[in-house]
């Protein structure tokens, strides 16, 4: 007997995985690299090549000649598809980590054939299957939107080298506080000398598919306790972290928030920077200074690619906070002087700077 067929919404789908279910994308793989449902599972029901040529013949020939090449290249694959999906179906655990089995998880693009081409073998070889409504675009519509909803942030301000990342990742291991690390989901620190050794950085559209799940995780809208009365830590940054975009909606979130503003020494800025940059090598910090050598200008740096020959890492970020300032103090002007907040955390490691916001936040007058 064929287990009838079940089609989700965007969010029904999201609860189900949640309780265990296995997301199983049926788009090709240079889809699923462009974006994918975070923690979604790549299962190709095409190749980028076999993808290729059936647009190609449904293009130029017509449906019925590309649904033809599609049933040739699907039906040799059938079974081991079938065999594979009931081994995921049996190897699942239930939402509290006890054996389970739940329902796979299935979309591809539109929800159209692909992945009800899939859900149809999985039902016909006795296994439950759930197909997403209007699939993956359906799911990035639902995401996006979420975005406009009202989120509680606190925004963590500050000079560059006031070790910003480094006191909300201490934050984050504080009883109560909430952290979304920007820089470490871009992976990137958000300026000329942020990616010297070229990281692979995640495309836009994955950057947002993966803050909608960090928000989601963090209860940022209160849907599953409404008593949240905690901000959501988060770095102030400029709408481009590296080559990724953030989402509009939360960049103007971001700068309609509170901004606490760490006050740092230059000394303390200077040994953060030293201690960030201290393993790189010199060759890749003198290229970044050459690539801000007209906003920089070129006395400045001959000046610091002197102080990089010299081993004077020191010298060399006291002249890059020349640039770094003059960018910050630029970025300030977009946002409210009344949103702003000095928190004074001079000659603090991040570890006190954190328990010192998370204290100053709790006095704040807004949160009494």
């Amino acid at each position: 007997m064929v287990i009838p067929a079940r089609t989700l919404s965007p969010d029904e789908f999201l609860l189900e995985a949640d309780r265990g279910g296995v997301i199983l994308d049926v788009r090709s793989p240079r889809e699923f690299a462009d974006g994918h449902i975070t923690g979604a599972r790549s299962w190709p029901l095409f190749s980028d090549d076999e993808r290729a040529r059936i647009g190609t013949l449904y293009k130029q020939k017509s449906r019925e000649k590309a649904v033809d090449l599609g049933l040739e290249i699907i039906g040799p694959k059938m079974a081991e598809m079938a065999k594979y999906g009931r081994a995921l179906f049996e190897s699942q655990v239930s939402e509290d980590g006890t054996p389970g089995r739940n329902s796979l998880l299935i979309h591809c693009w539109r929800g159209g054939m692909r992945s009800e081409s899939v859900a149809w073998l999985l039902r016909t070889a006795g296994i439950p299957a759930v197909v997403l409504e209007d699939g993956y675009k359906g799911f990035r519509s639902y995401a996006r939107s979420q975005f406009d909803k009202k989120i509680d942030f606190a925004v963590l301000g500050g000079l560059t080298g006031s070790s910003k990342t480094d006191t909300l990742l201490e934050l984050e291991k504080i009883d109560g506080e909430s952290v979304i690390d920007l820089e470490g989901m871009a992976k990137h620190f958000g300026s000329a000398f942020g990616n010297l050794e070229k990281i692979q950085q995640p495309s836009t559209q994955q950057f947002s598919n993966d803050l909608y799940f960090k928000l989601r995780e963090l209860n940022a809208w209160n849907e599953r306790n409404p008593a949240r009365t905690r901000p959501i830590w988060i770095e102030n940054e400029s709408r481009t972290i590296g080559m990724v975009d953030m989402p509009e909606p939360i960049f103007t979130q971001l700068i309609a928030s509170r901004c606490f503003e760490m006050q740092r020494t230059d000394d303390d800025r200077v040994k953060h920077l030293v201690q960030m940059y201290g393993e790189i090598d010199i060759d890749l910090l003198a290229t970044a200074f050459n690539n801000i050598a007209q906003k920089l200008g070129g006395d400045n740096v001959k000046e610091a690619q002197k102080a990089l020959e010299n081993s004077d890492l020191a010298t060399a970020a006291r002249i890059a906070l020349v640039y770094y300032d003059k960018t910050y103090a630029h970025g300030l002007t977009k946002r409210n002087e009344t949103l702003r907040t000095d928190v004074d955390c001079r000659n603090l490691t991040p570890t006190e700077c954190a328990s010192h916001l998370s204290n100053f936040l709790t006095n704040f007058p807004c949160l009494k």
